[in-house]
């Protein structure tokens, strides 16, 4: 093995070289132990194709791993949800239970389950491989569900590969993206948002909570069944016609996979599966998480590491995804789960406390996910800041395209919250959304769903708080101080995010134009309302109201984003940055972002140093088209003027008060 790129191109981390090799080793050797005999991981990761339930030209077949169980039988609509003789499977040995059943004793739709048999007690259990997870209306009791409909889905957009230059992401989740209040589902996503992602610009939707889950409100991250599609949405075939819809429309899917964590329910999830606790787990005190109330997985058994990784390819292979969010990388890179560690420096990521089996397991899903599709996308949810995440496995890293730049949404949240904006630090606002790894791409963002959450608030709603129950009416109410702030602000903060990007983008849907109030799922605390668990699309819609200036400024600014080819590899190119004036400036490619952060002072003719040429204003936060006081001109062509600096001249500019432009040069 030669030398570590990640260890070259950092000197901080060459104390660190031993362990990063030993992570990079290790990763070398599971994935030998585990592919044995078969040709790669992708040809290993196929679990899904053997276990479960699998209706055959001659008949069903079903098996299961469970090596703690002394008996199983398959109950159902089938038999009257009665153990028999005739349906008992048979032990082939190794933890492997099989039953091989003609056509006509199970139908298509039927409801069944395991009666698992171990050491004296007995349960029922859905099967660990299943792939439809039903809920009955009235009892509230979920079953698995026989699923083989006679005609089998045929995709039709087959060729398509995901645009990431840049990936511009809309976070999105099914049930809560409907106006009405109800759970909506896969059909009404395809129907009625998917064309508005598309007008939007977006060219990616990561969608929460694909993986069945029981509790509703967990927001999908209670995961019970992992190869199940959420029937509360549809069904597997709506789902697919979601995507096929969407790579149609030239935009790639990609899903957050829990592989963190599982549900703690015995009678849904795999916590007590065969009667053992440590099927999928870890033993003893590292089985739970102490904050999560979840189990944790032992990534050191073999097992799981095949149950993982044949999910991971099951969801690219049966579903066409192009790819995955991993949730809570930090809960699994670290024993202490990350939770009360500071993270302050290089040896808090080399002290012992880092869970080797976990990392490796990382390592070999995303050597895994790129096998299977070579343009695939992997995202890591990691806030600790470990070096090499989202670097190449061959590199020394774990082999994730991007990870999210978590840091960055928690930094406006605190400026806003901690500081009046006359007091913003303009180049250190650059200098936390630009500080990261150059070998590591990122996904930066302003805010997710995570920050509209009920208890915490969205950036709009900090910005305007309850004034925007009664001023954002363009015919009644008038507007405020607060409104005029926060609508200005709201721009500046997404441009200066989206345009300091070195990969992709995100926006939780509906934050694009300033959704207001928070999100809330039924539950006994609210008296099981939908109220905050949907969109309020009528917002948007009605242009007598100032949220449309927000979607139309959103809008603009991802196309512009998008219309610089490689703008994320660009240079970011520091221009400007005066303090006591509260501007900054900044270059990439032929693209001029100047901003004014000053509340209260407009210039003109404030002049700033720039390559020399011609410019011409392609976005303005102050236009009147998005609410705007449309103070500038933005139809003059504006020259550079001699300075005495060899390769700059000064560009004079009107530059109001609270306010950004966007200019391009000119050829």
């Amino acid at each position: 093995m030669g030398k570590l790129n990640i260890v070259e191109n950092d000197a901080y981390l060459k104390p660190f070289e031993a362990a990063i090799e030993g992570r990079y080793n290790y990763a070398v050797q599971r994935e030998k132990e585990l592919i044995g005999s078969a040709k790669s991981l992708a040809d290993f990761a196929t679990g899904y194709l053997y276990f479960g339930l699998h209706r055959t030209d001659k008949g069903w077949v079903f098996r299961e791993y469970a090596p703690n169980a002394t008996e199983i039988y398959l109950i159902g609509d089938f038999n009257n949800w009665q153990q028999g003789p005739e349906y008992q499977l048979q032990n082939t040995g190794n933890g492997v239970w099989e039953i091989k059943l003609p056509l006509k004793a199970i139908r298509h739709g039927d409801l069944y389950k395991l009666m698992m048999h171990w050491h004296g007690n007995f349960a029922e259990r859905i099967p660990a491989w299943t792939r439809r997870v039903v809920q009955d209306d009235f009892t509230k009791i979920f079953s698995a569900q026989a699923w083989a409909p006679e005609k089998e889905f045929v995709f039709k957009n087959t060729k398509f590969k995901p645009n990431k230059s840049p990936l511009l992401i809309y976070e999105c989740h099914i049930g809560m993206s409907g106006e009405e209040e109800k759970v909506s589902t896969y059909i009404e996503f395809k129907q009625q948002i998917l064309p508005r992602i598309a007008k939007a610009g977006y060219n990616c939707i990561q969608i929460m909570a694909i993986q069945e889950h029981p509790y509703y409100g967990s927001f999908g991250y209670h995961v019970s069944n992992f190869f199940a599609a959420s029937s509360r949405f549809g069904t597997p075939e709506e789902l697919k016609e979601l995507i096929d819809e969407a790579h149609g429309l030239g935009i790639a899917v990609i899903m957050d996979l829990v592989h963190s964590h599982a549900v703690k329910n015995t009678k849904e999830g795999l916590g007590l599966f065969d009667g053992s606790k440590h099927l999928y787990f870890h033993e003893g005190a590292r089985r739970e998480h102490v904050a999560w109330d979840s189990l944790c997985f032992d990534y050191n058994k073999d097992n799981v590491l095949h149950f993982l990784l044949s999910n991971c390819k099951f969801w690219l292979d049966e579903y066409k995804f192009d790819g995955f969010r991993f949730d809570g990388v930090t809960s699994m890179l670290y024993n202490s789960h990350g939770l009360n560690e500071d993270f302050n420096g290089y040896d808090s990521y080399y002290n012992g406390n880092q869970d080797g089996d976990a990392i490796c397991y990382l390592t070999l899903a995303n050597k895994l996910i790129h096998q299977v599709n070579p343009s695939a996308i992997t995202i890591a949810e990691e806030m600790s800041g470990m070096p090499g995440i989202a670097a190449k496995f061959e590199d020394g890293g774990v082999g994730f395209d991007y990870r999210l730049a978590m840091g960055i949404p928690d930094f406006w949240i605190k400026t806003i919250k901690e500081q009046e904006d006359q007091h913003w630090q303009v180049g250190h606002i650059l200098y936390e959304l630009t500080n990261r790894r150059r070998e590591e791409k990122m996904i930066s963002y302003a805010e997710s769903h995570d920050q509209a959450l009920v208890g915490d608030k969205t950036i709009i709603f900090r910005l305007i708080d309850k004034d925007m129950y009664w001023h954002m009416s363009k015919i009644e109410g008038g507007t405020t101080y607060a409104v005029d702030r926060g609508l200005a602000l709201h721009k500046m903060i997404r441009l200066i995010t989206a345009s300091t990007i070195n990969g992709g983008y995100l926006n939780f849907m509906g934050n694009e134009f300033g959704h207001p109030e928070w999100i809330d799922f039924p539950r006994e605390g609210n008296g099981w309302s939908y109220k905050h668990a949907r969109r309020q699309w009528h917002l948007v819609d009605d242009h007598d109201l100032k949220y449309h200036w927000l979607g139309d400024f959103d809008r603009e600014m991802i196309e512009l984003i998008k219309d610089v080819k490689g703008i994320e590899n660009a240079d970011i190119v520091h221009l400007w940055d005066k303090q006591d004036d509260q501007v900054l400036a900044y270059q990439r490619k032929d693209l001029l972002f100047i901003f004014n952060f000053n509340p209260t002072q407009s210039f003109t003719d404030y002049g700033v140093l720039v390559p020399k040429g011609a410019y011409k204003a392609v976005l303005n936060t102050d236009s009147k088209d998005f609410g705007g006081f449309g103070l500038a001109d933005d139809s003059i062509v504006h020259f550079s003027q001699k300075s005495h600096e060899k390769t700059k001249d000064w560009l004079y500019l009107y530059l109001p008060a609270r306010s950004a432009v966007v200019l391009r040069k000119q050829k």
